[in-house]
This record gives C-alpha cells, sequence and structure tokens, in this order.
C-alpha cells in the first residue's frame, strides 16, 4: 500500500483517536522546564512528568505526532546527515501512551493491528524482538498474534531495555522491524549481520513496568505504562517502497525544490539531501522561539544554517538560498503545522539575515582552511586551525569535518578541545556558580496561592526547615524556610521576583525576606524573631507597597511585549525578563539595535495604552484554546493543560501567572532607561514604571537644566547652542592642527639635514617632542617625499606611551620592510606592531628606552642594506 507522507501521519492518528486515544498536538522543540534536555529528542518527551507521577491530565491514554531534533548535546545525528540513508537532524515521531491505563498486551495488538490491517504490511515482512527476561511479551507475540517464533528475537538490556535514568522509571522493549528482502544484505536483530539494512527497526514498545532504586533493584510500579515510538519517515519509506528516507514523497519535493533554487541537476547529490533535512529543523527551531545565536539552542541552530549554506556553496549556489526553500516546507507540512504558516515571514527573515551574514565570512574562512591544507603534513588537520575556523570565522567544528571528510582527511579534536577549554577557562574566571539552597530542600507539599486577590489572611505553619533540614520549630533569630497551607506570598518565577513581609501571632514572629519554589510548595526564606513551631495559625501580611510596584512593572512587561512585536514586527519573542519592584528587564530577539525614533514609538505605544486604562482580565483556559485565541506563549515555558490568560482590552493577551494591576491606567508612566544587545539575535530593554519613571523623567530634566546652565542657554535652545559650541571647537582643532602640520614641517627640515648615509642610503632616525602621534603619518610622507630615497623611523614618548612610525620609500622596499623595522623597534619598548612594507606603525609602554628602540632600528637597517 502506498501512502504518502502526511496520509500516514494522519491514518495513525485517527486509528488511536478512534481507541480512545486524546490527540494530542505536538509539543515545542524547546522542552519545558527540563534542563536536562537540549531539545525534545523523543514522542515522550511532552509527558515525562505524568510518567514520574508528577502531572496529572485528564486522558489516560494519548496519541501524537511529535516532531523531534537530534543535533546538539547527548543526542546528536547532524554530522551523519547525508551520508546514511536514515539519519536526520529533524524527525517526526508516531506514538501512544498509556498512563496506568493498558499495558503490553493492548500495546502489542494495536501495533500489528495498525501495521497489518491498516498499513497493509504484509505478516511475513515483521519480524520483532523482546528483551531477554520478558516471557510475558514474547507469549503474547508467539500465542494471541501468532507470530512465528522464528520471526522473535530475544535481546539483551542494552538494546531491548529502557531507563528515564539511572534510577526511576524503566522497564522492557519490544521492537518491529520490516525486511526488505533478500537483495539486500543484512541479518535479522540479534545476528552478527544485524547492522546490514536488511532488518530496519520501524517501531519501538516500551513498558514502563518497574521503579529502578538506587541500588539497583526492580521496583514494580502500581500503574505500568506504555510509551511507543514510530518513525514517520522510516515506516514512509516502507510504504512508497524505497530504500532510503530521502526517497519518500516529503524530501523529494524539497531535493527538487532546491535543485531548482540552486541551479543543479544531480538530485542524488548528498548536499541537497542534507539542505533538504536542514530546513526542516532550521524552520521549526525559529518557529519554537530560537534564534540563531553564539550560544546554547541558538549556536546548535547557527550551525545547522552554516552546514546548509555551505552544501548550497558547493553546488555552485550564487547569493542567499536556503531561505527560499520555506514556502515549499509549508507546501508540504504547513497544513499538519500551522505554526509554521503564521512564522513564515519570521523563518524566512531569519534564515537569509543568517545566510548573509555567514556569506561574508565563508570565503575568508575556507581561504584560510585551504592554506592550511596546502601546507599539511599528514592527514589530520590541526585543532588549532579548527579552533581558529570556530573562533574567527564561525566555522562550527562539523562542518570543517565535513570538509576534512570529503577531502579523506580528519580534525584534531582533541586540539580543538583543548583550545576551547582554554578559552572556557577565561571566560569561567569572571563567574562561577554555587549550588542553589533550594535544591537541598524536598516538600512533599503543595501549596495553595492566595495572593491574585489577597495581600493578608490566615495560615497554618505545615514545614519548617533550618540548615537544609526539616526541624520541628526555629529559635528566636534563627534562619529558616517557612512552608504554609496557604499563602498570598508569591513565589518567585516567570522572572517575577518573590514577595516579602511578615508572619505575626502575637507581634511579628518571622520576616519574610524572599519567597521561592520547593518543587509545588511556597517556601518563604528568612529570620524567626521569636519561637515558630509546627502546627502555628499565624496572620501573613505582604509588603503592599512593593508588591503594587512590581504588579506595575510586570504588567508594563506584557505591554512592552506587544508594543515591541507591533514597531519591529512579529519575529520578537521574549527571550526572558526580570520584574522587581524598582524595575523591569526584557529580553527579545532582535537582529539590530534599536533606533532612537524605534525607541520613542515603543514608549509612546506603551503609554498611550496604560492611558487608555484598560481592564486587566484572567481566564482559566485549555492551553490550546487559549493559543488559538491569540495568547502568547512564552519561550521555553512549560503549561499546564489548563492555563491562566491575561489580557489587557485588544492590545496584549498572553499566558502568565504573575500578578498585576487592575486597569493599565494604575500604572502611571512608563519609561525606557537603556537599550542594548547581549547576546548575538538578543536585545535587552530595561525600563521603570509608575513613580520610578516620574523619578526617571525629573533625573533627565534636571540633567538637561544644568546642561543649559554650563551653555548659558535655556533648555528649549540647548541644541543650538550647543551646535555652535561644537563647530567652534572643531575650528579651533583644524586651526591647531594646521599649526602642528607647520611645526612639524619646520622640524623636518632640519631632520633631512641632520640624515645619516647608510649603505648610500640616507636614513632619519629622530625623537620628536611637541608632536602629536595623528601627525605622523603625513610627516613621514612628507619626509619620503624630500628624501626622494630613503627610509624614516620616527618616535614620540609621552606618559609610559611610545609610538613608533617607519617609512620606507619604494625603491627600496624590496630589501627593506617597514614591518620588520617597526616590530625591532618595538620590542625594546615592550610593544609591537605592523603594516604595509612601505608604512608601519608600533606602540610601546618603556618611553625611557625609546633611544635603545631608535638604535636597534638602525642596526637592523644596516644589517638589510648590507
Amino acid at each position: 500500500m502506498s501512502m504518502t507522507s502526511a496520509e500516514v501521519r494522519e491514518a495513525f492518528l485517527s486509528y488511536f483517536a478512534d481507541r480512545g486515544h486524546q490527540r494530542v498536538a505536538s509539543a515545542s522543540l524547546i522542552p519545558g522546564n527540563d534542563p536536562t534536555l537540549l531539545f525534545t529528542n523523543a514522542g515522550m518527551v511532552p509527558f515525562k512528568d505524568v510518567f514520574l507521577g508528577d502531572e496529572q491530565r485528564d486522558y489516560n491514554r494519548a496519541t501524537s505526532s511529535q516532531r523531534c531534533l537530534r543535533a546538539g548535546g547527548k543526542h546528536n545525528d547532524l554530522e551523519n546527515v547525508g551520508y546514511t540513508a536514515r539519519h536526520h537532524t529533524f524527525f517526526e515521531m508516531l506514538g501512544n501512551f498509556s498512563f496506568g491505563d493498558y499495558f503490553k498486551r493492548e500495546a502489542i495488538q494495536y501495533a500489528w493491528e495498525f501495521l497489518t490491517e491498516v498499513l497493509q504490511l504484509p505478516k511475513e515482512k515483521l519480524w520483532v524482538t523482546v528483551f531477554t527476561e520478558d516471557d510475558e511479551a514474547y507469549a503474547i507475540w508467539a500465542n494471541e498474534i501468532g507470530v512465528p517464533q522464528d520471526r522473535i528475537s530475544r535481546i539483551g538490556e542494552k538494546d531491548n531495555f529502557w531507563a528515564m535514568g539511572d534510577t526511576g522509571p524503566c522497564g522492557p522493549c519490544s521492537e518491529i522491524f520490516y525486511d526488505h528482502g533478500e537483495d539486500v544484505w543484512g541479518g535479522p536483530p540479534g545476528t552478527p549481520e544485524e547492522d546490514g539494512d536488511r532488518y530496519i527497526e520501524i517501531w519501538n514498545l516500551v513498558f514502563m513496568q518497574y521503579n529502578r532504586q538506587a541500588d539497583g533493584t526492580l521496583q514494580p510500579l502500581p500503574k505500568p505504562s506504555v510509551d511507543t515510538g514510530m518513525g514517520l519517515e522510516r515506516i514512509a519509506a516502507v510504504l512508497q517502497d524505497v530504500h532510503s528516507n530521502y526517497e519518500i514523497d516529503l524530501f523529494q519535493a524539497l531535493i527538487k525544490a532546491a535543485a531548482d533554487i540552486i541551479g543543479t541537476r544531480d538530485l542524488d547529490s548528498k548536499s541537497l539531501r542534507v539542505i533538504a533535512d536542514h530546513i526542516r529543523s532550521c524552520s521549526f527551531l525559529i518557529a519554537d522561539g530560537v534564534q540563531p545565536s553564539n550560544e546554547g539552542r541558538g549556536y546548535v541552530l547557527r550551525r545547522i544554517i552554516r552546514r546548509a549554506v555551505r552544501h548550497g556553496n558547493m553546488l555552485g549556489a550564487q547569493g542567499p538560498f536556503f531561505y527560499k526553500l520555506v514556502a515549499e516546507l509549508l507546501r508540504q507540512m504547513g497544513a499538519a503545522y500551522p505554526e509554521l504558516q503564521s512564522k513564515e515571514k519570521v523563518i524566512s527573515d531569519a534564515l537569509l539575515r543568517e545566510e548573509e551574514q555567514f556569506g561574508k565570512t565563508l570565503e575568508r574562512g575556507l581561504a584560510i582552511l585551504n592554506d592550511a591544507l596546502a601546507d599539511l603534513q599528514g592527514s589530520v588537520i590541526p585543532g588549532e586551525v579548527v579552533f581558529k575556523l570556530y573562533d574567527t570565522y564561525g566555522f562550527p567544528v562539523d562542518l570543517t569535518a565535513d570538509i576534512a571528510r570529503e577531502k579523506e582527511l580528519t580534525i584534531d579534536v582533541e586540539g580543538f578541545e583543548r583550545a576551547m577549554e582554554a578559552q572556557r577557562k577565561r571566560a569561567q574566571q569572571a563567574s562561577q556558580f554555587g549550588v542553589d539552597y533550594n535544591e537541598r530542600l524536598k516538600s512533599s507539599h503543595r501549596s495553595e496561592f492566595t495572593g491574585y486577590s489577597a495581600t493578608s489572611g490566615t495560615s497554618e505553619v505545615v514545614e519548617l526547615f533550618a540548615d537544609g533540614e526539616k526541624v520541628k520549630q526555629l529559635s528566636p533569630g534563627q534562619q529558616g524556610v517557612v512552608v504554609l497551607s496557604q499563602t498570598p506570598f508569591y513565589a518567585e518565577s516567570g522572572g517575577q521576583v518573590g514577595d516579602v513581609g511578615r508572619f505575626l501571632i502575637d507581634g511579628t514572629v518571622f520576616v519574610v525576606e524572599d519567597t521561592q519554589y520547593i518543587g509545588k510548595a511556597i517556601a518563604h526564606h528568612g529570620r524567626a524573631e521569636a519561637e515558630l513551631q509546627l502546627g502555628d495559625r499565624v496572620k501573613v501580611e505582604i509588603d503592599s507597597q512593593r508588591r503594587a510596584a512590581i504588579k506595575r512593572n510586570h504588567s508594563s512587561t506584557h505591554l512592552l511585549h506587544a508594543a515591541l512585536r507591533n514597531v519591529l514586527g512579529e519575529h520578537v519573542t521574549q527571550k526572558g525578563s526580570l520584574v522587581t519592584a524598582e524595575r523591569l528587564r526584557f529580553d527579545f530577539s532582535h537582529f539590530a539595535a534599536l533606533t532612537a525614533a524605534e525607541i520613542d514609538a515603543i514608549e509612546l505605544q506603551v503609554n498611550e495604552e496604560i492611558f487608555a486604562n484598560h481592564q486587566l482580565t484572567t481566564a482559566l483556559m485549555p492551553i490550546e484554546e487559549a493559543k488559538q485565541a491569540g495568547a502568547m506563549a512564552l519561550f521555553g515555558e512549560k503549561y499546564d493543560d489548563d492555563v491562566r490568560v491575561v489580557r489587557m482590552g485588544d492590545y496584549s493577551m498572553e499566558l502568565c501567572g504573575g500578578t498585576h494591576v487592575e486597569r493599565t491606567g494604575d500604572i502611571g508612566m512608563f519609561r525606557i532607561v537603556s537599550e542594548a544587545g547581549i547576546a548575538s539575535g538578543v536585545r535587552r530593554i530595561e525600563a521603570v514604571s509608575g513613580l520610578a519613571a516620574v523619578r526617571h523623567s525629573q533625573h533627565q530634566q534636571q540633567l538637561l537644566r544644568q546642561s543649559a546652565g554650563l551653555l548659558k542657554a535655556d533648555p528649549a535652545h540647548l541644541p543650538e547652542r550647543l551646535q555652535q559650541q561644537l563647530d567652534r571647537a572643531k575650528g579651533l582643532e583644524r586651526s591647531i592642527a594646521d599649526l602642528q602640520q607647520q611645526l612639524a614641517a619646520q622640524a623636518g627640515g632640519s631632520l633631512v639635514d641632520d640624515a645619516l648615509e647608510i649603505a648610500g642610503k640616507k636614513v632619519i632616525l629622530a625623537q620628536l617632542e611637541n608632536v602629536e602621534s595623528k601627525a605622523l603619518r603625513g610627516m613621514v610622507d612628507d619626509l619620503k617625499n624630500q628624501l626622494g630615497s630613503g627610509i624614516v623611523v620616527l618616535a614620540i614618548a609621552n606618559d609610559n606611551k611610545v609610538s613608533l612610525i617607519v617609512g620606507v620609500t619604494k625603491d627600496l622596499t624590496s630589501k627593506v620592510k617597514a614591518g620588520d623595522i617597526v616590530n625591532v623597534a618595538a620590542a625594546e619598548v615592550g610593544g609591537k606592531g605592523g603594516g604595509r612594507p612601505d608604512m608601519a606603525q608600533a606602540g610601546g609602554t618603556d618611553s625611557s628606552k625609546v633611544s635603545q628602540a631608535l638604535a636597534a632600528a638602525q642596526g637592523r637597517i644596516e644589517e638589510l642594506l648590507r
């Protein structure tokens, strides 16, 4: 049965939806709140907390087609893309999941029925594996499904026992393989020939059956679960009767489009396969909020883009081409992934910018590499060369490795790592990170937050901690952590800082200095003023004025986010934020510094919405409904199925758990304090609101009045008065420069008269006084003209700063190079320099040795003119 990739995806999802599975949309490639993963690399990743028991869903079986990426960190297939039939950076994982509902029997029956009845694969073409000790799964396959025993392989723990980590959920696997036939070399799984391409794994069924303890013992789970995964590209290749994933309909369309854009007819080129693979991963990463940069996920994206661009360059691409493939990708995958359609311009613009930027350095970098290869002794490119290409020209290591492989060379990975480690150590000297105190604390309590509507109340002390351990009481003066049954104190999250305040019984009993999460518990960090015990009922009060200032700044970030997208474009996404009582900080994706006009427009738009006095509304709704309504979800955040939507009129709608003003007018005023770049493609705005914004405006007004007073002008005419003073200063500078040139010319006349003669050539060696260093070049040119043929060496020394310059007339540069002379002289004064054969300059720091420098220069000239 032949089916398109889109038909296979829909058939799979429909089959399981008809059997009671919740159809779940693909999650982002950026795992929500999971620091252990760089990217979503398997279909089960969005359900990880459900399998661990940390999250509850309103369904106990699900199905999805999850977009996955393996191009960085532990799971990295990037270097194999283009060289094998089935490796990709981006792929789709079809999966069905049971959260304590059905187990092995149903999972096996569903898989077999879907493959043999829906997809109509011949039963005799399918082979299965089970874990060596899993007699239960073996019996189901052999006795209930009827798979002949000679087509069931028992495989050991390495390949057929899955674990989430060293401890935690784990269990046996059962894999399904497809037999491509006798004309393809390879043997069944478990045989010495299993690495051949005849038998290809198409589906893996994972049975989460145990909880592995720290001592290695396997404790049966109370609710065994199922996690399955079938690669869409692999099963499509089987159904379309092709051996390589790159021959399926989806890839063939992308390959043909790439060939047409580049202008090549070699549709079998591995470079076209690389480009077709990479346009998918790059487009989805950008759609999910990643922008090219020099660190983290942004650097992985940059590596993939640059690898694709380089392969296009090999095929003869003239100018940017990669971004043009986005249109074809939308035709192939836009219906299944509408986020591609909504972000089409953002994706295309980001790819074009990166192509243009890399295009400027690609030619220079390749020239450096080719020079290194010309001098190469042996077959290994030195690590220093690999590092220079990476550090100076932005060549990712895998790109250099690609070029090396094409020339049957390898790279010195260890040498590169040594150079990288040296750079890391230099970077780490400025920042040392400690262990978060909260990581030492463990709480099983789930706190009830009442702070959206309350700033005070009464509550019961349910947990106490001191020195990282649970205790029953805190003594007066003791630092500790308090967990209450319910609290209005906001725990730091979403960029908003935690609340401060106090607890009271008969007077203050505990001063809250910060509020943080410990798991699901809201933990109040602070100092006991009196004895506090478990079970005590306390009156709680947050610092209301501080909270009000935080609310103004938090609501301002939402308005700012909307204004940035309106003024700069929809490519703007939030990259981080900090909301305190004093200020707000907002990081966002953008490719250039903001102009003064853009900053003014953004600031004005935010204030217009403040003055519009919108009512803020909040509502809990399903996350998909919220996104369809237009709510902005923040980059890299993880959300529950039901989310809190904060809306400000028709201007701003975001998913947010923070605290906010009741009406935008409560913010009062908003001012941008600064705007700067913090990383490639990431900008930062710092701003203030409320009274802090008023104080900022007053301070600027005060500076304006002081500046006007210094220039004896009223503030309204300050620009005109300042321009007059600048014009006057420029005129004086020109006059001074003219006088210096005259003095230099007078000094030059005497220098020519006093020139030495070395080997028949005139040489001027002199230390000058009262001459600006910027006048040296003109002075040397003038002296060379007067000499006609000769060499000029001049030095200036001021406050331990030495300036040296050497000029050589054209007729002598074949024997005497200015750079050679200047470096010999500079070595004497602790410096170095460089330049052209006829003109070179250097600097130094030891002004006491200028005479030695001139003597060294003279000695070198004598050597060269012999």
